[in-house]
């Protein structure tokens, strides 16, 4: 009887910690049901629609932000390099190509809850759109670090996990025939102080 009981409370305690485990993971991976990808970049188109799936509605919920519907835009998350390493705030990076075509877009670097970094300073870890400086070819390079960097420079502080958010208002990748043809910078390593 005891044995029959144990042996019922060992199989909940699993079944309780492998479903929560793959939950909390499935809700704080950038990639699974409803993902799209280009380079580093992970979108969720479906965020904000009536055909988001259970797992991307969770996310937006536990998160607490506001997402935006196809007709308003599309944010684009990087949790790593193009070389496929984790980004970390103690590294700097060069985040360099052609953005797509939008009205206005911002891009700004956020930790593990995907919140701004908070510098210390007035300036906020983010640029947008209308004060990059931009090559005669139309690409763009942006410097990350804490250090400051002559051109487009992303000031990034402190250690541990770090994300790019970029996201695109009014903007033709937001419909379904955009989806793939959306092409958005690389992110390169640059060096790192750890």
């Amino acid at each position: 009887m005891l044995k029959n009981a144990l042996l019922t409370l060992l199989a909940l305690a699993i079944a309780f910690g492998l479903g929560g485990g793959s939950v909390w993971y499935a809700l704080d991976a950038q990639s699974g049901v409803g993902a799209i990808r280009s380079g580093p970049w992970t979108a969720f188109p479906d965020a904000g629609t009536k055909a988001a799936d259970p797992y991307t509605k969770a996310r937006i919920a536990r998160n607490g932000v506001l997402s935006l519907g196809r007709a308003e835009g599309m944010a684009f998350v990087a949790d790593a390099d193009s070389s496929g390493a984790r980004l970390r705030r103690e590294c700097a990076y060069a985040i360099e190509g052609r953005f797509p075509a939008a009205r206005f877009f911002t891009l700004y670097a956020a930790d593990a809850s995907i919140d701004p970094i908070d510098t210390g300073k007035p300036r906020r870890a983010a640029l947008h759109s209308y004060q990059l400086l931009r090559k005669a070819d139309g690409t763009t390079l942006i410097q990350t670090g804490n250090q400051p960097l002559p051109g487009n420079w992303l000031p990034v502080t402190g250690t541990g996990p770090l994300y790019f958010v970029v996201t695109f208002y009014d903007t033709p990748i937001a419909t379904s025939s955009g989806f793939f043809d959306a092409s958005l910078p690389g992110i390169r390593r640059v060096a790192c102080n750890a």
